[in-house]
């Protein structure tokens, strides 16, 4: 096996100690730089055929702050944030998006083009558009699935085609971002809380959204208050959730 330069333990530290916390220290310190590497780090996170369909709003006045506060139904995780996050999906930046791929590829493979590059390019410049183009109605993800129904009889075929199966997608990729930054802040010394419970509408006129933007979560962020967390940690058994095959 290959040496880790990072000790199993500190992972396992870093991990055990991070908690949704739902009160913050309006007293406390607080970088705002540490969300800032922790958010260049997030956008390292894997996410699907590297489209990178997301983006991060960082909410830090303290007007805009109470203002999304009170969208977020008055949760104390965001009242008391230090500053808050809005992770959307960005769905129709897909062109852009294949052609910087499609690009990326060409440059990695100059002068020495073969199966694979041919391959990765039929990728992004044939199947990606072919997935992600969608009308308004979703039409077009019926029809996908009626075709990979068909080539699927007797081969694998991967059946998620459909303009819903695209959004599920999207919002999988922004949440491991997530993950990454609420770990990367914990890392900082700082704590966060992914929230749900939040009104998307009156959030995307808040911020000026795009009207195609999608909110997967918006994270508060800040030092822990004393009373921050409501509980002892609980989870079902691992023999319910880990199934062995």
């Amino acid at each position: 096996m290959p040496e880790s330069v990072y000790q199993p333990h500190d992972f396992s530290s870093l991990i055990h100690s991070r908690r949704s916390v739902r009160k913050y220290d309006a007293e406390g310190s607080f970088d705002h730089d540490a969300v800032t590497r922790a958010l260049e780090l997030a956008i390292l996170s894997p996410n699907s055929s590297n489209m990178q369909l997301w983006q991060f709003h960082r909410v830090i006045t303290a007007e805009k702050r109470e203002q999304l506060a009170k969208l977020c139904m008055g949760q104390n995780a965001a009242k008391t944030a230090r500053e808050l996050i809005v992770i959307t999906t960005t769905p129709y930046k897909w062109k852009q998006r294949t052609k910087m791929n499609a690009a990326q590829i060409r440059q990695a493979f100059e002068g020495r083009e073969d199966a694979t590059s041919k391959r990765a390019l039929k990728y992004y410049e044939k199947l990606i558009p072919f997935l992600y183009r969608n009308d308004r109605f979703g039409l077009l993800g019926s029809i996908r699935k009626v075709i990979v129904a068909y080539l699927g009889r007797n081969k694998p075929m991967v059946r998620e085609v459909s303009k819903a199966d695209l959004r599920v997608c999207l919002h999988k990729s922004t949440s491991l971002a997530a993950m990454t930054f609420m770990t990367a802040m914990r890392a900082e010394g700082y704590d966060t809380c992914p929230m749900e419970g939040f009104d998307s509408k009156r959030v995307k006129q808040l911020l000026n959204l795009n009207p195609k933007d999608e909110i997967t979560m918006i994270i508060g962020c800040g030092p822990r208050a004393e009373d921050g967390i409501y509980g002892e940690r609980h989870r079902v058994d691992n023999n319910e959730v880990i199934v062995t095959h």
